[in-house]
């Protein structure tokens, strides 16, 4: 465990550096972005789900002076708009524009004007002839001998690679003999799981702003999780030099993973603002943002054998994933499934069958725990039916296998392991059933009535960055630059990107305590790609273990530099001068222990060194994390399900989590109440559903696309959330993840809570009220474990 009682920073609770910003409206997000001169893009995509053009009229559009480019305009060079993984896992098939759209909203030109007004104007004068093809909306019926080819070919690692029957990749991993291990076990359980195809809904719509500098280089400030990833895609399209480019980093208005790539407006903007040569920018609506990203959708066959005494010994995992009409990360995604299937219990035996299929449909990406909430549900689901199967209470039978301190973690899928150094499991477990009062639980046969009462758990865990002694499929390194001002305040300078829990101000947090400074001396300073150094991308809950230990690094060697100065001003070694702050004078100190006249405070040091030609107190770093610790949760929830109408209600949840020290507590509290609330949205509300004939989204609208209500949480005193701090060595002060395990693990613990209730095992999410009392009504008429439920009982 962590003792924090020395600290002035870490785990502290302190006012937000960005608060006042964003609570007064001050901040400058993307689209509110004005420069002088600036024209407005509209952007014409296909209502079709899959067409060819045959033709685009732009002669009235350009008649009212707008730009216009369609796919003859703009480089036909195909990439993949996600550049986090190696080009052997990184399959490129799509480009700016496209003369044949393969879902509704793409974008097959574009046009910039003076206003929005004409902008919309010239949107609408644009023709565009359409060869209707025949689409395809479900993926089994996508992979069939006469379904329509999406994709012929795709690029992979420079390469022409055939596509045959719209699929799109897939991927085998084996540990052990799992039909040896199925041998083994006395009980064997299977089942099939399904999981939506949910919209991120970040509050923040996708936008970018582009500008050609005088120097023939541009500047671009768009919505992104990574503005280098974001430069290096737009040099590599338009044939640019790095150093030509600058990418902005913005204030992000969230993003779930939405923007773990180079969104598709971002291209737009830069092909309209060189051929126009003047700024432009591009907002997408909303209903274009829903059409441009999805969590993956997931039809998983699920397989688990475990011994009469608890052991689990064999998994078998298959699982078909829609990726919708490009394929952003697929094959990272089917090698993440089955490496969390390794890192939830140690299975001695292991088979994992994957396979990605191209639709009609939004592409899928990232969105909070990467392939995590899809696996977890399915195993923990099933984790807590082995044990009722085997009749031992499911935390005994959690405690008995979970992976653990000491065994071998898999980060991101079998390339990135290493072995786990911190652990509170356990304690969350105990903490957890204590708080719920995991003891009461009655079992679903004595529940009767309308209204029925069950409590439910499920465990989950994530990666901490994708580190590794030896580097994976992934790139996973930060940067970092901290300097000390002539006057002892500190400035850091990073491209790590803040989604808006906190990761910034975690970081400035570990620069005051390295230092002894401060917080409020720390500033977080505007940064873009010119003036830092790479920061791949905040995503896989990396941003304060990964990139905070670039930052970390980065002030430890700043401090050696002080210390090595202040020890020529206090004529001592630097090993024998401390660090404090100094309230009195606002600053930080240096001195010696006992000796009063022995004391100078950092700004002092600076600004002699300045006077005296020693150079500036700074240092800038790149940093590799050789470890991806697993960040645990916990989460109990109990629920009441109306029998007559099949609706679920949250009455009380517990939620609990291991990240190792807790660097900014009300942010990560926050971290723990908004994954829950967002996974359980997951599992009862959120999926996008499309019309079979047309291709169409039915509910591409935040008014039709259902998500829990803030009325659907329970009340904030039946909320309970805590820590179990562990000390990661691996990580700054020893933190480690918090952000995507808070909801990989909440589907499960609501399906689990249902199950208690009402005695049905629920394997498809969302559920729905309508498939709830669907399935109520199928128990009742198959008289299994049957509840009379009054017709009229209230």
């Amino acid at each position: 465990m962590t003792d924090n009682t020395d600290k002035h920073a870490v785990g502290e609770d302190t006012p937000r550096k960005d608060a006042v910003g964003k609570v007064t409206g001050k901040t400058t997000y993307t689209s509110d972005l004005d420069l002088p001169g600036m024209w407005y893009a509209e952007v014409v995509r296909s209502p079709h789900a899959h067409a060819k053009v045959q033709n685009v009229d732009t002669s009235e559009a350009e008649e009212m002076g707008a730009v216009c480019l369609t796919n003859d305009d703009v480089p036909d060079l195909r990439y993949n708009e996600r550049t986090i993984s190696l080009p052997e896992a990184t399959f490129k098939d799509q480009t700016v524009l496209t003369d044949h759209p393969r879902q509704v909203g793409e974008a097959v030109a574009a046009v910039a004007a003076s206003s929005k007004e004409l902008a919309k104007a010239a949107k609408e004068a644009i023709e565009v002839e359409y060869e209707v093809l025949e689409h395809v909306v479900d993926p089994k019926e996508a992979m069939e001998d006469d379904a329509p080819s999406l994709h012929d070919t795709v690029v992979l690692d420079g390469e022409e690679l055939d596509i045959e029957n719209n699929i799109a990749t897939e991927r085998e991993i084996d540990v052990g003999d799992a039909d040896a291990g199925f041998d083994e076990a006395d009980v064997v359980l299977e089942d099939t799981f399904k999981t939506g195809r949910a919209y991120h809904a970040q509050l923040e719509t996708k936008s970018s702003v582009c500008r050609p500098d005088p120097n023939g280089g541009i500047t671009v400030w768009p919505t992104t999780q990574t503005i280098h990833n974001t430069r290096q895609l737009i040099g590599e399209i338009f044939d640019l030099k790095l150093s030509d480019i600058n990418v902005k980093k913005m204030p992000l208005g969230g993003s779930f993973g939405s923007s773990i790539q180079m969104n598709s407006v971002v291209p737009i903007s830069v092909a309209l603002a060189l051929e126009a040569n003047r700024p432009v920018k591009v907002v997408s609506s909303r209903d274009v943002d829903m059409y441009d990203h999805c969590r993956y959708p997931t039809e998983i066959r699920l397989k688990i054998g475990a011994t009469e005494d608890g052991t689990l010994v064999a998994a078998e995992m298959e699982t078909l994933t829609d990726v919708g009409s490009h394929n952003i990360q697929a094959y990272p995604f089917l090698g993440v499934m089955g490496g969390f299937v390794a890192s939830l219990y140690n299975f001695d035996h292991i088979r994992f069958n994957g396979r990605a299929v191209y639709t009609n449909k939004a592409p899928a990406c990232a969105m909070q725990g990467f392939a995590n909430p899809q696996t977890t549900f399915a195993v923990e689901c099933m984790v807590d039916e082995v044990a009722e199967e085997i009749g031992i209470d499911p935390l005994e039978l959690i405690r008995q296998n979970y992976v653990g301190k000491g065994d071998t973690f898999w980060g991101q899928g079998p390339s990135i392991k290493s072995i786990i150094k911190s652990d509170g499991v356990k304690e969350l477990l105990d903490e957890g059933a204590e708080r719920i009062d995991w003891d009461s639980r009655q079992p679903p046969s004595e529940k009767e009535g309308r209204f029925r009462s069950g409590i439910g758990m499920a465990r989950g865990v994530h990666t901490s960055g994708t580190g590794g002694p030896v580097p994976g499929e992934a790139v996973d390194y930060s940067g970092a630059l901290v300097k000390i001002n002539e006057d002892g305040s500190v400035d850091l300078v990073t491209a790590l990107q803040d989604h808006g829990g906190g990761t910034l101000d975690a970081g400035a947090k570990m620069v005051a305590e390295e230092l002894g400074v401060p917080l409020e001396n720390v500033s977080v300073s505007p940064t873009d790609t010119k003036n830092t150094v790479y920061d791949v991308c905040t995503h896989a809950t990396r941003g304060v273990y990964a990139g905070g230990a670039a930052i970390h690094k980065a002030t430890k060697q700043a401090k050696e530099q002080l210390l090595e100065f202040g020890s020529r001003l206090l004529e001592v070694p630097p090993d024998a001068i401390l660090i404090e702050p100094d309230p009195e004078n606002g600053d930080g100190r240096l001195y010696v222990e006992g000796m009063p006249d022995k004391q100078i405070s950092i700004g002092e040091v600076a600004k002699t060194a300045e006077h005296k030609n020693w150079g500036t107190v700074a240092a800038v770093v790149s940093n590799r994390q050789t470890s991806c610790p697993p960040a645990y949760s916990a989460q109990f929830v109990e629920v009441e399900v109306d029998m007559k109408t099949g609706e679920i209600s949250l009455s009380n949840v517990v939620l609990g989590n291991d990240s190792g020290t807790i660097i900014n507590p009300t942010p990560a509290k926050g971290q723990q109440v908004g994954g829950f609330h967002r996974g359980a949205g997951y599992a009862l509300y959120e999926t996008t559903t499309y019309d079979d004939g047309s291709g169409q989204m039915i509910n591409a609208n935040l008014a039709d696309y259902k998500m829990l209500p803030a009325s659907g949480m329970p009340k904030n005193e039946n909320v309970e959330s805590f820590f179990i701090e562990t000390n990661e060595p691996s990580g700054p002060f020893g933190a480690k993840g918090i952000a995507e395990p808070c909801i990989n693990p909440t589907a499960a613990a609501i399906a689990n809570a249902v199950y208690n209730a009402t005695g049905i095992r629920f394997t498809e999410i969302p559920m729905s009220p309508d498939k709830v009392l669907n399935r109520i009504r199928e128990k009742e008429l198959d008289g299994v474990d049957k509840q009379a439920v009054p017709a009229n009982d209230d």
